[in-house]
């Protein structure tokens, strides 16, 4: 989800949903020690609750960078051992980490003597040729121990070297009996299931199974499958916003940020899939598209994209 859940994607799904746990990009510790924390942390309090998700493989940095996530609000400090990309993996970090338990034991820690909020996992079910059941109970058995008590497992293995990141998506095949396997194996852990899942129907099967979902790639590309999570998941006497309530309510923050300098295409990325598959969608897209760089773009382009959904 690297350059889609920025905050302003985020305060955008907070119009969608009020109770689902909102994350980060994955972030580097390397980035958080040295660069713009502003630019990097900074989140809007609607937000909340949110959690920032490092990558990185130092447990003391990584320790350092929890106690920053702890000082600026967030909710929760997530390490990332999922992502295979090669700029990852030549950090040793991310999915390459799932070969090394121990130091992620190491490093949960450091993280969790480092704070109070909670310090959690993600991971893949395995990575190249160590991905027998058996080696991810060993994996969060080891990091367990460690003390960390939620793990979000993906659901297919990672291959480190032939296949991209975006191929590490799609083309393992999706192995979501292990993850059931290990929710009744830990019956103490937080098990969440993550990959694949693309609809409320699919959601509510696995949560049959396991204790939480993680949606990735499906939120971005259809946000409004969020519009009933807090009435038929968390069971909140709510009534769904409609996407057009959606679009108003942000109009304010859209004129806010611009007339702080931020260009509307840095907003209005982000709601182009909000009327996906719906009458109107391309016309609204294109729109957006087309007038969303231009000088002074504010909330009124949105506005009259809007008028053109029937």
């Amino acid at each position: 989800m690297m350059e889609r859940t920025d905050r302003h994607f985020r305060y955008l799904m907070r119009k969608i949903t009020r109770y689902t746990l909102l994350y980060t990009e994955m972030i580097t510790t390397q980035a958080i020690v040295h660069g713009d924390r502003h630019k990097l942390l900074d989140f809007s309090p609607e937000e909340k609750p949110l959690v920032l998700q490092l990558g990185g493989d130092k447990p003391q940095e990584l320790a350092e960078c929890a106690q920053i996530a702890q000082d600026w609000g967030y909710d929760e400090v997530n390490l990332n051992i999922g992502c295979p990309s090669p700029r990852v993996q030549n950090g040793n970090f991310g999915a390459c980490l799932m070969t090394q338990p121990e130091l992620v034991a190491r490093a949960v820690t450091k993280m969790q003597q480092a704070v109070t909020i909670p310090v959690t996992v993600k991971h893949r079910i395995g990575v190249d040729d160590r991905d027998r059941y058996e080696d991810m109970v060993e994996f969060v058995r080891i990091v367990a121990e460690a003390g960390c008590k939620r793990f979000t497992v993906h659901a297919r293995k990672a291959w480190l070297q032939g296949l991209s990141p975006k191929e590490n998506r799609n083309i393992p095949p999706l192995r979501y009996e292990d993850i059931y396997r290990l929710k009744q194996d830990f019956p103490h852990l937080f098990i969440e299931i993550n990959g694949g899942i693309k609809t409320l129907e699919q959601i509510q099967h696995h949560l049959n199974h396991v204790d939480g979902v993680m949606i990735g790639r499906a939120a971005y590309d259809n946000p409004y499958l969020f519009a009933t999570v807090d009435r038929d998941i968390y069971n909140q006497p709510v009534k769904p916003p409609t996407r057009h309530q959606i679009v108003e309510a942000m109009f304010p923050y859209i004129d806010y940020w611009v007339g702080k300098g931020v260009k509307l295409h840095s907003i209005s990325r982000h709601m182009l899939q909000l009327f996906a598959g719906q009458p109107g969608t391309k016309a609204w897209k294109r729109h957006i598209s087309e007038n969303a760089h231009l000088h002074h773009a504010d909330s009124l382009i949105i506005s009259n994209a809007l008028a053109k959904i029937p």
